[in-house]
């Protein structure tokens, strides 16, 4: 498989994921305090309607969120099975339109959007320099970028514990709903992606700014994973406390720097 691409890899394996995507804690997005708290940062994005472009959509779950806060929503994605659950999902909405396309170069229109978002995207860019770029040219001036993200390649330092429970959990009651199959196939990916040792806020902050973005602030995911869980079984508790997780907004400025023109 050496002439495999990367890419088309990566596209195979959500494929094969997209129809039971939704059950793997993580992914769906509970009615409720769940919903509002990953709804939250979404709010810095703007007062309704903006015009905004998710990246890798998957089956559509922050794209409901986005599209009921009152946005014209265009979700992309580049794995045709995914959007096919998302667009059966959202069937018939106003106000969203759904791509086929690559979040590495999106097609959109250059300063087209008023804000761009994405949830665990950044980590699984196979060229993310480019990438950024490309959200970089379609933002409007002064538009936002959202990052939901975190560093799935290790536990945080405080999370070994939760991690070897889960392990140990696994072994004795494989969990089917939480793809420990594909594991391989996931962690062979994983190994040949540029974040594939880790995504941090410390080596993705200078990439945006070299990109031309400005004002970065963090924002805290805690309050995402307290509304996951309380009202989640004891096994998608613990796994709320495995890994560090992040959300991350930046700016494109009102004018442009020449060093940083598309």
């Amino acid at each position: 498989m050496s002439n495999f691409d990367l890419s088309e890899e990566i596209r195979a394996y959500w494929g094969l994921r997209a129809a039971t995507f939704d059950l793997a804690f993580g992914h769906r997005i509970a009615p409720g305090a769940e919903a509002e708290a990953w709804a939250v940062p979404m709010h810095r994005l703007g007062d309704a309607p903006q015009r905004v472009l998710e990246l890798a959509c998957g089956t559509g779950e922050v794209t409901r969120l986005l599209h009921d806060l009152g946005h014209e929503v265009t979700a992309l994605d580049f794995c045709e099975p995914m959007l096919a659950v998302a667009r059966a999902k959202h069937a018939g909405k106003p106000r969203l339109r759904f791509r086929l396309a690559d979040a590495h170069a999106t097609m959109e229109p250059a300063q087209s959007q008023d804000a761009i978002l994405c949830r665990h995207l950044v980590w699984t860019l196979t060229r993310p320099a480019e990438a950024f770029a490309d959200w970089f040219r379609v933002l409007r001036p002064g538009g936002r970028l959202l990052i939901y993200d975190g560093n799935w390649a290790q536990p945080d330092p405080r999370g070994y514990w939760a991690a070897g429970l889960l392990a140990l959990w696994e072994r004795l009651s494989p969990d089917p709903t939480y793809h420990g199959a594909l594991g391989d196939r996931h962690a062979g990916i994983m190994r040949r992606l540029p974040f594939g040792a880790g995504l941090t806020l410390e080596a993705l902050e200078p990439m945006l700014r070299s990109a031309g973005f400005v004002d970065l602030m963090q924002i805290p995911h805690e309050p995402i994973a307290k509304a996951q869980r309380r009202s989640n079984g004891l096994r998608n508790r613990l796994r709320t406390r495995v890994y560090t997780r992040f959300i991350l907004l930046a700016r494109k400025p009102e004018v442009e720097a020449p060093s940083a023109a598309r």
